[in-house]
C-alpha cells in the first residue's frame, strides 16, 4: 500500500506560479513511479505529467510542456509539480497517484494509489 498526501494548492492569478507536493508513506517509494492528474469542474480526469522510479525520465501532457516541471526527492518520499506561466484552463483539482514499476502510463486505469487532490484555482 502507498498512501499519498498532496499540498501547496491555492489561488493564484493567470501567469503566477505554483507548486505541489505530494508526500508518500507505506511501500518502498523509489519504486513507484509517480504522476500527476488534473480534474476541471464537469470533466474527466486528465494525465499532467509522471516520472520514472529513478527520476531519470519524465513525461508531460501537451498542454503543460514547457511550463510545468515533475522531480522527486527518494530521500524525502516526496514528488513535485512546478507550475509557471499559469493559465485560467489549468483549474481544476490535481492529484498525485503512484504505481509500482518503471512505466509511466498516462491513463487513470493505470494507478491503483490516488491522494485526496488539491485545489488549484487560476484567476484572469
Amino acid at each position: 500500500q502507498v498512501q499519498l498526501v498532496e499540498s501547496g494548492g491555492g489561488l493564484v492569478q493567470a501567469g503566477g506560479s505554483l507548486r505541489l507536493s505530494c508526500a508518500a508513506s507505506g511501500r518502498t517509494f523509489s519504486m513507484t513511479t509517480m504522476a500527476w492528474f488534473r480534474q476541471a469542474p464537469g470533466k474527466g480526469r486528465e494525465f499532467v505529467g509522471g516520472i520514472s522510479w529513478s527520476g531519470g525520465s519524465t513525461y508531460y501532457a501537451d498542454s503543460v510542456k514547457g511550463r510545468f516541471t515533475i522531480s522527486r526527492d527518494n530521500a524525502k518520499n516526496t514528488v513535485y509539480l512546478q507550475m509557471n506561466n499559469l493559465k485560467p484552463e489549468d483549474t481544476g483539482v490535481y492529484y498525485c497517484t503512484a504505481r509500482v514499476g518503471t512505466v509511466v502510463g498516462t491513463e487513470t486505469t493505470q494507478y491503483p494509489y490516488w491522494g485526496q487532490g488539491t485545489q488549484v484555482t487560476v484567476s484572469s
